[in-house]
């Protein structure tokens, strides 16, 4: 028996409203490619919809702190690869 594409697009809503606000609304993931350099990190986060605060390096690592409907993430992306690593909502 085949289910309707529909009810899947429901179940997949409510799974999405189900999350933390703070995974929810995040539109920048790990494993997404940010870029490279400071320039292009930033050119990335502002196209995502955020607004840049700052960012940091350390090592081969990017910092980046940006806001996102109010709030206030930290967003490392490794200098090397341009990836991703980690997105948390700052406290």
């Amino acid at each position: 028996m085949t289910r309707p594409l529909y009810l899947f697009r429901i179940v997949t809503l409510g799974a999405a409203l189900a999350l933390p606000a703070h995974l929810a609304f995040a539109a920048v993931a790990q494993g997404d490619f940010a870029g490279k350099s400071k320039t292009e990190i930033s050119s990335h986060l502002q196209q995502q919809g955020y607004s840049v605060r700052e960012i940091e390096t350390e090592d081969s690592l990017f910092e980046a702190y940006a806001e996102l409907d109010g709030r206030t993430y930290e967003i490392y992306v490794d200098a090397e690869t341009g990836k991703v690593l980690k997105v948390k909502l700052d406290d």
